[in-house]
C-alpha cells in the first residue's frame, strides 16, 4: 500500500538515460516519444514501473528479442507480453470471457493464453510452448508509452536471469548497463520490489501460479485461529514464505531460487519486512524435511524459536486443504520433480491419504535410480537411460536403442559412463519423480534433451499433444505387502512407446497425447484404489 504524491509540479518526473546515466530526454512527452522511437528501432529499454524495472522490446522484432535473450542470459524461458487493450491481445491469443475478467481485474496479472497460430509475434518470445503470457497496462506510464505507437511489447523482469528484480535507479545502471540500450526512469523510490503475478486458467477458473504484485501481501483469511505467530520458510526453488497471525496467512511475493546469493539476501530482508509490517513475532518456525535446503538451514539458525519440519508433498496437500477450508482426510495426488521423503529417497509422484495433522503414503511411482544429482533435472539423457534400463531389465541393450539414444545424447562415451554409473549405483539416488519421467518421454519423442528452464520439456509435451486421442499405454499398480505402499509401474508404457518410435507407427503428437492419457488414467486408478 502506498499514498504517494502525484503532482504536475512535485512529480514524479521521468527522464530517459543511456547506460552511463547520461540524460537523453526529460519530461513526459519528450521521454516517451524518444523511448517509443528506440523500441521501434529494435532497441532494448529498461522501464521503471510500480514494482521495479521491466526490460522491454518490440515483440514482433525477432532480432531484438534474440538480443534481449543473449544479454539477459535467458536462453529459452518464455517472455511476458504487454498490450494496451483486450482487443489488441485478441489479435495474438485466444481470450474467452473468463480470461478477459482476469486480465481486466485491478490486480492486472500475466494470464497464460492459447496462441493464435497466425499471431505475428517473434518466434523467440515463447518457443516450444502452447501459450503466451499477456498482461494489460497497469501503470499510467505504460498507457502513455503505448499511446506513442508500440503495438505489443515484451515486458520481462528487469534483472539478469535468476537474480532479484531491480527497483533502484543506480542499481539498474550498474547491473543492466550491458543489457538495456536506454533507461526510462522516474524519481519515485520503490521501497520493495515485486514481480508481476501469473495466473493460469484450469477447468475454466483462475489459478494463480505466481502470487506477487496485486495479490500480496493481502492476507488469506482462515476459519481456524493460530494459537501463536508462525513463520513458514517455504522451499528453496520458487520460494514463497508465509507468516501466520491469528486468522491471517500472510504470504510473501515470489522470491525466487535461494541458491542465488542476491535472492537469499532478498529472502532474509523480505521476512524481516513482513514481520515488521504485520507485527508478527513467530514462536514456531516450519520448514522442509530436506537437511540441505537453505530455507531449512535458515529456519534452524533462528534463536529462541521452536522448529517443526514437514514433508514436502504433505505440505502440498495441506495447502490445498487450507485453501478449501478442509481438515481431511482426503486422497491427495502430488506430482512434481523433487521432494525429500521420510525414507531419504526423492519423492515426486505420491498418493497420500492426508489430513492437517497426519498423512499415510498410500502409493507412489515405482522407484528408479537418478544419476548425477542436480544434473539429472537438466540433462534428459540421465533419467532416460535409468528408466529404459529399468524397463527392459536383463534385455536392456543400448546398441539396439542407439537410433533413439543418439538423438538425445550423440556422445556414446557419455552414455556409456552414465550406464556404468547406474550399474555401480555411484552418485545415484532412488526417486519416484514424475517430473523426470516427463523429461525422458519428451527426449524419446524428440522434443528436446535439456531443461534450460524449469519444466521446459514437460511443457513441450503439452504443446505437442494431439487433440482427440483417447488411447493409453499399459501400466500396472501393485502392492508387495500389506504394510507397504502400492507402486505405480510405467515400464510397459516405456517399452511400448520405444517400439512405436522405432516402428514409426504413430506420430509424436499422438504418442504425447497417449502418454498424457496414461498418466491421467494411472493417477485416477491409484486414487480410486485409495478410496
Amino acid at each position: 500500500h502506498a499514498q504517494p504524491v502525484a503532482c504536475v509540479r512535485c512529480g514524479p518526473r521521468i527522464h530517459l538515460a543511456d547506460p552511463t546515466g547520461r540524460v537523453l530526454a526529460t519530461g513526459t512527452e519528450p521521454t516517451l516519444k524518444q523511448a517509443a522511437r528506440l523500441l521501434h528501432e529494435g532497441r532494448i529499454l529498461a522501464i521503471k514501473g510500480i514494482g521495479g524495472f521491466h526490460l522491454a522490446v518490440d515483440a514482433a522484432n525477432e532480432t531484438a528479442v534474440k538480443r534481449l535473450r543473449q544479454r539477459k542470459g535467458r536462453d529459452h524461458k518464455p517472455f511476458a507480453l504487454m498490450a494496451p487493450s483486450i482487443e489488441r491481445i485478441r489479435r495474438y491469443a485466444v481470450v474467452d470471457s473468463t480470461a478477459e475478467a482476469i486480465l481486466t481485474d485491478p490486480r492486472a496479472p500475466i494470464v497464460l493464453l492459447a496462441k493464435r497460430p497466425d499471431a505475428p509475434i517473434a518466434p523467440s518470445v515463447a518457443e516450444g510452448v502452447a501459450s503466451y503470457g499477456f498482461m494489460l497496462c497497469y501503470a499510467p506510464l505504460h498507457h502513455l508509452l503505448f499511446a506513442e505507437g508500440p503495438e505489443v511489447l515484451v515486458m520481462t523482469s528487469g534483472n539478469i536471469s535468476d537474480e532479484p528484480l531491480i527497483c533502484d535507479n543506480d542499481r539498474v545502471l550498474e547491473r543492466l548497463g550491458g543489457v538495456a540500450d536506454a533507461f526510462v526512469m522516474h524519481d519515485r523510490r520503490i521501497y520493495r520490489q515485486v514481480d508481476d503475478s501469473i495466473v493460469h486458467q484450469v477447468a475454466g477458473g483462475p489459478v494463480p501460479i505466481r502470487r506477487a504484485r496485486g495479490y500480496v501481501p493481502t492476507p488469506i483469511l482462515t476459519s481456524a485461529r493460530a494459537e501463536m505467530d508462525i513463520f513458514a520458510a517455504g522451499s528453496d526453488l520458487k520460494n514463497t514464505f508465509c507468516l501466520v497471525k491469528g486468522h491471517q496467512l500472510i504470504c510473501s511475493e515470489h522470491i525466487g531460487d535461494l541458491a542465488d546469493a542476491e535472492v537469499y539476501r532478498h529472502y532474509a530482508e523480505s521476512i524481516e519486512h513482513l514481520k515488521g509490517l504485520f507485527e508478527v513475532e513467530p514462536r514456531l518456525a516450519v520448514c522442509d524435511l530436506h537437511p540441505g535446503y537453505l530455507s531449512t538451514q535458515y529456519t534452524q539458525s533462528l534463536a529462541g524459536i521452536a522448529v517443526m519440519q514437514v514433508q514436502h508433498h504433505w505440505a502440498h496437500v495441506a495447502s490445498v486443504l487450507a485453501e478449501h477450508h478442509l481438515d481431511g482426510p482426503v486422497i491427495g495426488l502430488v506430482c512434481d520433480g523433487t521432494g525429500y521423503g521420510t525414507d531419504g529417497a526423492i519423492w515426486g509422484c505420491e498418493c497420500l491419504v492426508a489430513s492437517l495433522d497426519s498423512f499415510e503414503r498410500f502409493a507412489h511411482l515405482a522407484y528408479y535410480d537418478l544419476p548425477g544429482g542436480d544434473r539429472a533435472a537438466k540433462q534428459a539423457i540421465r533419467p532416460t537411460l535409468s528408466l529404459l534400463k529399468q524397463a527392459y531389465g536383463s534385455e536392456f541393450d543400448p546398441t539396439m536403442l542407439s537410433a533413439v539414444l543418439e538423438r538425445i545424447e550423440p556422445d556414446g562415451d557419455k552414455r556409456d559412463l552414465i550406464i556404468q554409473q547406474l550399474d555401480s549405483r555411484f552418485n545415484t539416488v532412488a526417486t519416484s519423480s514424475l517430473g523426470r519421467v516427463f523429461d525422458a518421454v519428451a527426449a524419446l519423442l524428440g522434443l528436446g534433451d535439456y531443461n534450460h528452464f524449469d519444466a521446459q520439456l514437460p511443457l513441450a509435451i503439452e504443446a505437442a499433444s494431439a487433440d482427440g486421442v483417447e488411447e493409453t499405454y499399459e501400466f500396472s499398480l501393485t502392492r508387495s505387502g500389506e504394510d507397504t505402499p502400492m507402486t505405480l509401474d510405467l515400464r510397459r508404457m516405456l517399452v511400448a512407446m520405444v517400439a512405436d518410435i522405432l516402428g514409426g507407427v504413430a506420430s509424436r503428437s499422438v504418442m504425447a497425447a497417449r502418454f498424457h492419457n496414461t498418466v491421467a488414467e494411472a493417477l485416477l486408478e491409484t486414487a480410486l484404489s485409495a478410496a
